[in-house]
């Protein structure tokens, strides 16, 4: 077998050449292919997508899928997340392996079991905390949460994994967000003095053992970069010239930014609210521009006005990272019988974070 075709050969090539060699490998490639789309991902790329959603739904709907092979054009554990659901058979794909997730980074592996073992030194943790890690985490830690009877949550179920992991023991350890956890816990009825944020890097997290004895949910002190450009005043500002206006946020959004919104939800919840929405209505969002940009052309037509949060431009940059290029070079590279970039989860670690993610699934 000659060697593989080099991503050098790509950079350099025209959007539109792409996009026709993109189609003839699809072609070619039939029903041995299913390319998934993240709603950030850019256009160029997401019109290439044979399914479309958040990071669980296209997961889940690839692993049913005939595909031989399932191109991710997302970040690193999505794909991840493709690799442990999928069939042995299935092989999961990412176009750029430099496409992560600085959300997740700031949660790794030996911070995490650092952390375990200090609060370990204060409290009972495999009796009294449940860990609880959002599908934006790597695939250990995922693995972490299996280990140590946790789960998973999405920023959809949230509040029904919160509950799950209160009806078993005491307390909550979340990460990597802390908005999505703060968010939920208060919207659950839980106080902000019983939600505490662990510094990594600081003795007890920054924590005193009072905090941590008192504490319901431990935080990590982790976000995301994206919906982190959202502030209240953008809201005050926008709603002072447009007071009509509805507006509705992603739970990664800051405290501050929810407790303005009408509404809280997902990519997925987002878009259902909005598609549902009666002409001559404006709706502010706080979440990712490329998201935002796609459904303000799609409802212009039916007379809703989509306006994005921030006034400053600002994109998922590590989900920009996949692009036409990359994408055309796993492709030819495929239909030469060569697999580039594959994502594979070690075989333990499948086991032990499929079954926080099947403690999630066994819920809906």
């Amino acid at each position: 077998m000659t060697a593989a075709l080099a991503i050098q050969d790509y950079t350099l090539l025209e959007d539109a050449d792409c996009e026709a060699r993109i189609k003839e490998a699809k072609h070619k490639l039939g029903e041995r292919l299913v390319i998934l789309g993240h709603h950030y991902q850019r256009d160029e790329v997401f019109r290439h997508a044979d399914l479309t959603g958040d990071s669980l739904k296209l997961s889940r709907e690839a692993a049913r899928s005939k595909a031989q092979y399932i191109i991710f054009c997302g970040v690193h554990f999505m794909a991840e997340v493709a690799d442990i659901l999928s069939r042995p058979e299935q092989i999961s794909i990412l176009p750029d392996l430099a496409a992560g997730c600085s959300m997740a980074d700031m949660a790794d592996l030996a911070k995490v079991e650092q952390c375990w073992r200090e609060l370990s030194q204060v409290i009972d943790v495999e009796n009294q905390v449940t860990p609880v890690t959002y599908i934006n985490s790597a695939a250990d830690l995922k693995a972490f949460c299996g280990r140590h009877g946790g789960i998973v949550c999405t920023s959809s179920n949230a509040a029904k994994i919160l509950e799950w992991s209160f009806s078993r023991r005491e307390k909550v350890l979340f990460f990597p967000d802390q908005h999505l956890g703060r968010n939920t816990g208060y919207g659950m009825g839980i106080p902000l003095e019983e939600m505490v944020v662990w510094q990594a890097g600081k003795p007890l997290g920054g924590l005193s053992e009072e905090q941590i004895h008192r504490a319901r949910i431990i935080l990590w002190e982790g976000f995301c970069s994206v919906h982190q450009i959202f502030r209240p005043e953008h809201i005050d500002r926008f709603l002072q010239r447009y007071p009509e206006t509805r507006v509705i946020s992603h739970p990664e959004c800051s405290f501050e930014v929810c407790q303005k919104s009408h509404y809280l939800g997902s990519t997925e919840t987002i878009l259902k609210t909005i598609r549902a929405a009666e002409p001559g209505t404006r709706w502010l969002v706080g979440t990712e521009l490329n998201l935002v940009n796609r459904l303000r052309q799609e409802m212009k037509p039916k007379g809703v006005d989509v306006h994005f949060m921030s006034p400053m431009v600002c994109m998922c940059s590590t989900m920009f990272r996949t692009d036409p290029q990359h994408l055309a070079w796993v492709l030819e590279n495929l239909t030469e019988g060569r697999v580039v970039n594959r994502i594979q989860v070690p075989p333990n670690e499948t086991v032990e974070a499929k079954s926080a993610l099947d403690r999630m699934l066994g819920l809906d």
